[in-house]
């Protein structure tokens, strides 16, 4: 755990806290933490919405059910 901390640039404390699942961890510790575990290649996993099955059906439920698209001006009477 000491290695780990020396090289993410943090306390044994702060991946106390990471283990617990404590949210207050900013993000970029937990990028030093990937980074000295080498893992840092998931991280880019974590905000692809491909993963995110949960987010899709509410950014779907968002979307209008029928669309109805304005005519412009032109009648053809010109």
């Amino acid at each position: 755990m000491a290695v780990v901390a020396e090289r993410a640039f943090t306390s044994r404390s702060t991946l106390q806290r990471i283990e617990a699942g404590d949210n207050r961890v900013s993000i970029g510790i937990y990028a030093g933490v990937l980074q000295a575990l080498g893992l840092l290649e998931g991280l880019s996993l974590i905000a692809d919405i491909r993963n995110d099955r949960v987010g899709q059906a509410l950014a779907s439920a968002d979307l209008p059910r029928h669309v109805h698209l304005k005519r412009t001006g032109s009648s053809g009477d010109d």
